[in-house]
């Protein structure tokens, strides 16, 4: 597998040659042609992450019951509150950059915390990515389409003696 682009390289002598598509989480490799239930499977997806979404905002509903019922104070339930907003907009935003280049795994260390609390945020990116196209599909692609044509330039072949070619005056 390359280190950059996450393609996998076939080896010259294979029939395919050539990289091989990076498959995608609930994809697998049918976001190059839009074959195989492609269509079917964005519609799955979509339809799975705003039910997560959902359940997910219905068990914050809860805790924050909880919290009313616990009587802690409105300082306590608007910090909580505001803690999950903040923190799950920046999830989206995390998860929705990350579809468009590769994440640096040392920020995503140490943000780990952070997008566990907001995942309600990164649900919905997915759910709204997944409308548009398969979420990282756009980021595969260009991978995808850079390494074949790098594949293209290695084996093309030379034609005559480069040594007999005819330089300009």
């Amino acid at each position: 597998m390359s280190d950059e682009s996450g393609t996998q390289d076939i080896p010259a002598g294979s029939p395919e040659g050539g990289p091989r598509p990076e498959p995608i989480r609930f994809f697998g490799t049918t976001w190059v042609d839009h074959d195989n239930g492609y269509a079917l499977r964005r519609a799955g997806v979509a339809a799975g992450s705003l039910a997560a979404a959902v359940a997910s905002c219905l068990i914050l509903r809860f805790a924050y019951e909880g919290l009313q019922i616990a009587d802690t104070g409105s300082f306590v339930t608007v910090l909580v509150i505001a803690m999950f907003a903040i923190c799950s907009a920046l999830a989206f935003r995390n998860t929705w950059d990350g579809f468009g280049r590769r994440p640096d795994p040392d920020r995503q260390a140490s943000l780990r915390g952070l997008l566990a609390i907001g995942f309600v945020g990164s649900l919905l990116a997915y759910f709204l990515r997944s409308l548009i196209e398969a979420p990282g599909e756009k980021l595969h692609r260009q991978e995808y389409e850079s390494a074949r044509r790098q594949h293209e330039k290695r084996s093309t072949r030379r034609t005559g003696n480069p040594s007999k070619k005819k330089r300009p005056r």
